[in-house]
Formats: structure tokens, sequence, C-alpha cells
């Protein structure tokens, strides 16, 4: 079988609506790649910051160590991560354990206990956002965050919005940015893997995929929110891409028999089909994409 396509990108953001990293490779969960939304910015009554309400998140930098990403690591007394933003000092949140408990975070319809990152980080994150803020980290240990199981029954993730992984397409953002007065690069749409090599928004028909020797199924077509159009080097928000996509890429251009909700859709939620996080199970930039099972119109996939 020949690949369809390749693993041109692969992006991990640490902190939840804060910028990503891109890397060469990353180590595959369940819930996502290993570091991807393990840390939540909360308002005072626990309710989570996203750019959709504080677009400044677009501005926070987070930096990992690049043994971080390596297979097995585990990090020591002397691992942080550091996290800068324009007029501020640099933060280093130790990547060990945490000791102190944050109870009654909530994102979305999931309220849990998170472990709280301390007294310094709270302060960083409430001067900058100007509003009292902490910063927590998912509790794996003791808490489980389940996707929506009309989709994917039995998957969980931590805090990302739905799904435990967002695919997208150079082609796709090619062909978008060839609509547009002023093309918008990837950082806008937030992916966890890109890939090149396909035609435009042919990752809408994949039902199941394998790169390299993973197994990807695809869930749900991701429907977009506000964040494609704040400009992530500003935090500006502005028209587009969201005007021209509603002209594409609405489900009453894409689904016009299907009840219609005013969506928009760009890229296909994933879930990994493998059953723990352990050793080997790394993706890399570089790596075939292979489409085992695909729908054969937009119209068909889940949405």
């Amino acid at each position: 079988m020949e690949p369809t396509a390749k693993v041109s990108s692969i992006f991990v953001y640490p902190i939840k609506s804060c910028r990503g990293i891109s890397v060469s490779h990353a180590a595959l969960a369940p819930t996502g790649f290993r570091w991807d939304r393990n840390w939540l910015v909360v308002n005072y009554k626990g309710r989570a910051y996203t750019q959709r309400v504080e677009p400044k998140l677009a501005l926070v930098e987070v930096e990992l160590p690049h043994e971080a990403f390596l297979d097995g690591w585990e990090p020591t007394k002397n691992s942080y991560m550091v996290i800068k933003a324009p007029g501020m000092g640099v933060l280093n949140i130790p990547l060990t354990r945490p000791s102190e408990v944050a109870d009654g975070v909530s994102v979305w319809e999931w309220s849990g206990s998170t472990l709280d990152e301390g007294a310094e980080a709270a302060k960083w994150f409430s001067d900058y956002i100007g509003k009292p803020s902490r910063l927590v980290r998912f509790n794996a240990a003791s808490e489980t965050r389940a996707v929506d199981p009309n989709y994917a029954p039995g998957h969980n993730v931590m805090f990302s919005d739905l799904f435990p992984y967002m695919l997208l397409s150079q082609g796709s953002l090619d062909g978008l940015n060839k609509l547009l007065k002023e093309p918008v690069p990837i950082n806008r749409f937030r992916p966890n893997i890109l890939v090149d090599g396909c035609e435009p928004f042919s990752e809408d028909l994949w039902r199941e995929i394998r790169i390299n020797k993973f197994t990807f199924e695809g869930v749900k077509l991701c429907s977009r929110c506000k964040i494609p159009t704040i400009n992530q080097d500003t935090g500006l928000a502005g028209s587009e891409p969201n005007e021209t996509l509603m002209k594409i890429r609405s489900d009453k251009v894409l689904r016009p028999d299907k009840k219609q909700q005013g969506k928009i859709y760009f890229g296909q939620h994933m879930v990994w089909k493998g059953s723990d996080g352990g050793k080997g199970n790394i993706l890399n930039v570089g790596d075939p994409v292979f489409i085992i099972k695909k729908v054969s119109s937009a119209a068909e996939a889940a949405a």
C-alpha cells in the first residue's frame, strides 16, 4: 500500500490555549501526546480560561526540556516548564508532581480535582491576565475525563476541548489560503498532527488511518470557534478566516441534508487505537500516513 501523505509537523500544547511547541517527535498516549494540554489556567471559581475569553493567552510561550519528548523520559527535581509572556518575568514550573490540590476545577461539562502549581504561578498569571488566576495540572492519578461517548466511547482526554488528537492537512490550509486576502499560518488552527501530500480537505473522509505502525480513528469533523480569528502573534481578533470558512466549509455547504447548526469545519478529530502510553509509541515527523477506511463525502462523516 502506498502512503497517501506524510507527517510534516507535530505540535504539543502543554498549557491549554497558550502557545504550542513544534517538535520532531512525540510520545503517544490514549489521552493525547505526552504533555499536551496537561495544564490549565483557571479563574477564582475554577473555570477554564481560554483564548475565547482571554485572547492574550496566545502570547504566552511555553518551553519544555528537549529531553521531555524522548521515549520514556521522566522529570527530575531540576526539570522545569519555562513560561514567558510580553512584559512578564520568566516563570519556572517544576515538572515533578506538585503536592497542592485544587478542587472544583471545570472544563466544559467536566469538573474535578486537579494539582495546583502554587502561589508563584498564580501571581504570575493573575498579573498577566489582570484577574485572579491559578495554574493547575491534570491529576491523572485520580481523575478521568471522558470524551463524548456518542463519538468515541471509552476514550478520555486531559484538558483538550473534545478529543485527544486533531489532524489537519497542509493541502487544506493551502486551499483556504488561496481564498484569503491575507494567508493565515497553521498556528491559527492548533492541530496536533499536520500532514502533507494529500488533496485539500481529504482528511474529512478518513475513518481509519495508520501513521507508521499506529492506528487512529477519525471520530468527528472539527467544528471551529472564534480562536482561528485570533492572530497568534498579536492576540488580536479579526473576521478571517472564519468568514471565508463559512462560505466554503459550513454545515450548509458540506452537509446540506443534515440538521443545520451554523457550524464551520476544518480538520478531523482523532483517537489513537493503542491501549497505553508505554515505551516505543513515538510518532515522528516524516512518518507515512496510510488510509485504511474512508467515507465517500463529508456529509457521511460524523460531525
